[in-house]
């Protein structure tokens, strides 16, 4: 997910060092312990102890930055001769392609793909833990940090997408999750991609931010934890950094006028106060989560997801990352204001599933209507709306 407030608040968890009461799956733990202490590759240390082939490739985007994306081409065991249709996982914000796999096998979206007959594919964005070279900039430098959300869908998807394509000599099917699932809608309504891919799952489909419920949400957005961090010259935002986690302790103090207690925190029940209540996260899941899968993002892209917050409040419309001034916008773009999203353009013709959860308080029902509305006239059997009653955020991931 891309809100603020989940940032704010997951940060000042980790700058409290809480100490989350949940039991854990030892074995899976240790995995990432070990990967984590020894620096071992994603393959090494998660894929192939569970049995399944595992693949390691480098994609450069159009602006420089070097992507890992990993591949399981096949089940345990082999199976079948012949091509498998390929699929490609992306993430959301403040995760990376382990997203996918921090379940057993029978649980986790990428094997069970590879043992029901695709060639899985999993991305790695830009600033995680496996994607953080460029071809000239190191990440020290903020010109490193300089992308928002619009930079995904126009330079990383593409880079992926077509890698994808040229290597397996197929249009793919593609997954996303929350924010992966903007930045393939807005690649979409630009026409990009179009014609690589065979169709589009999208798990909690985040377009329009107006309704969103959870009250830490709503509160924290009011902080503009974003714009704090880029007045203070920070361009990368770190989960674990010392200079965010104190910004956001300092954020959360001055929103609600009380320090919490450090101690006998239950994570599962923090995770439910702002991704809604998820039905189907075991203990343990949501322990890997908060210790592990947190990865850095740019500050501006916290920014972009403040200003569509606002605006779509305001206009209910999307843009592209506000410069913050007509001079700067028409430097970026050719105009005063930021070009708009318009997710009306999406072909129609593209197959579509949105599946979305009736306890998600991140991307709430009715701000999945409000992209419904725009695909109205999409081809009638091209086009999906699946609601999960039960499913909160998180569930469509790591249920």
């Amino acid at each position: 997910m891309g809100f603020r407030c989940w940032l704010l608040v997951i940060t000042f968890v980790l700058s409290m060092g809480f100490r989350c009461e949940l039991a854990g799956a030892h074995g899976r733990w240790q995995l990432l312990q070990s990967l984590e202490a020894a620096d071992d590759g994603v393959c090494t240390a998660v894929v192939s102890p569970q049995g399944y082939e595992c693949q390691e490739y480098e994609v450069k985007t159009q602006d420089g930055y070097i992507l890992t994306m990993h591949r399981i081409p096949q089940g345990r065991g082999g199976g079948r001769a012949g091509k498998r249709q390929p699929v490609l996982l992306q993430h959301g914000v403040l995760m990376d392609g382990l997203t996918w796999l921090l379940n057993p096998p029978q649980q986790s979206l990428a094997f069970v793909l590879a043992d029901n007959g695709f060639d899985v594919w999993i991305t790695h964005g830009r600033g995680t833990r496996w994607s953080r070279r460029h071809e000239s900039l190191d990440t020290s430098d903020p010109a490193y940090w300089a992308w928002s959300w619009d930079e995904l869908a126009s330079f990383d998807l593409p880079a992926t997408v077509g890698f994808v394509v040229r290597q397996t000599g197929q249009k793919l099917h593609y997954v996303g999750h929350s924010m992966g699932t903007l930045t393939a809608l807005s690649a979409f309504s630009e026409g990009k991609l179009v014609d690589k891919i065979k169709s589009a799952a999208l798990l909690t489909p985040v377009a329009y931010l107006t309704y969103m419920t959870t009250p830490i949400g709503i509160a924290a957005a009011s902080a503009f934890s974003g714009e704090m961090l880029g007045a203070l010259g920070v361009a990368e935002f770190d989960p674990k950094g010392y200079v965010n986690q104190h910004i956001a302790l300092g954020s959360w103090n001055q929103l609600f006028g009380v320090r919490l207690r450090y101690a006998g925190v239950n994570c599962y029940d923090l995770m439910a106060s702002f991704t809604g209540p998820n039905c189907c996260l075991n203990d343990s899941t949501v322990d890997m989560y908060l210790k592990y899968e947190l990865q850095p993002t740019s500050v501006r892209t916290l920014v972009h997801f403040s200003q569509s917050q606002s605006v779509a409040f305001r206009r209910g419309v999307i843009t592209k990352y506000d410069h913050g001034s007509s001079a700067a916008n028409m430097a970026a773009y050719g105009q005063s204001s930021p070009p708009e999203y318009h997710m009306s353009n999406i072909p129609h013709h593209l197959p579509l599933l949105l599946s979305y959860g009736g306890g998600d308080m991140l991307s709430d029902v009715k701000d999945v209507q409000l992209l419904l509305n725009d695909l109205s006239n999409h081809d009638a059997d091209k086009l999906v709306a699946q609601l999960v009653k039960e499913y909160a955020h998180l569930d469509f991931v790591m249920g």
